[in-house]
């Protein structure tokens, strides 16, 4: 059985049609990488599976159980909501840190308001993770004091916190120089040798080809192609595909 299964997603904004029926799944431990031209709907995609946008159609399944009906379910009750964002961790593309908390109470805040350990126990737990992405000797430090990189591997950080089951990512380095890129994608693969489960978004074609298990191309809308990577890239069926990569790989 999938981890995740999303079926019919559609979405509008006014008379303007972003979302024409998205359908794929995800097995645990799998990476899928969404590529695909600025306005193709990736980022309106990943906001609908994480809540912050609602679907008018189509259904959000984890773990055999249906956790949205864009039909039914497009008022939700807040605490309702909140338990079903706790299946997804979201990493922004502009980090989105309190600038006001150190690196450490970053991670603590959230669990901490949603009751899920001591003070004690969700300190330590941020220790293990602040350690993981390698920045345990910033723990006390303020974003304002960060690099970029260092930013969003705490905002990483953040997000493996509340234990997702799934990790998403919109677009994780576009904010970074490129000498930092190197930094957070090298935390995102160590994420996947541990067998987490990740839906990234992003314009890192060696990245989506190194790492993913499978890549979903967009445009305009739908999917317009998904496959494992060796499909994609080495033999694409369709020609936006085939126009796209051809773009992508020249900018390299």
């Amino acid at each position: 059985m999938a981890l995740l299964e999303v079926k019919g997603i559609k979405k509008r904004f006014g008379k303007s049609e972003i979302l024409k029926g998205i359908d794929f799944d995800l097995e645990k431990g799998e990476v899928l990488s969404i590529i695909g031209s600025s306005g193709s709907g990736k980022t309106t995609l990943l906001r609908c599976i994480n809540f912050l946008e609602f679907a008018e159609n189509g259904t959000i399944t984890v773990n055999g159980e249906q956790i949205y009906n864009g039909e039914t379910d497009n008022k939700i009750k807040e605490k309702d909501l909140r338990e079903k964002r706790l299946h997804f961790g979201l990493v922004f593309q502009d980090f989105n840190l309190f600038p006001q908390y150190n690196v450490l109470q970053n991670l603590t805040l959230a669990p901490s308001l949603l009751k899920m350990g001591t003070k004690e126990e969700l300190e330590a737990q941020a220790r293990q993770i602040i350690k993981k992405v390698g920045l345990e000797e910033k723990v006390d430090f303020y974003p304002c004091q960060l690099s970029g990189g260092q930013k969003q591997r705490v905002a990483i950080a953040r997000a493996l916190m509340l234990n997702p089951d799934i990790l998403c990512f919109d677009e994780p380095t576009s904010a970074l120089d490129p000498e930092l890129t190197g930094e957070v994608l090298r935390v995102i693969k160590s994420l996947k040798d541990t067998g987490s489960t990740m839906i990234v978004v992003t314009h890192e074609m060696e990245f989506a080809r190194n790492v993913s298990d499978k890549v979903m191309f967009m445009a305009d809308g739908v999917v317009e192609e998904m496959g494992d990577p060796a499909q994609i890239f080495d033999n694409p069926q369709s020609e936006k595909t085939r126009a796209f990569l051809a773009n992508s790989l020249e900018k390299l």
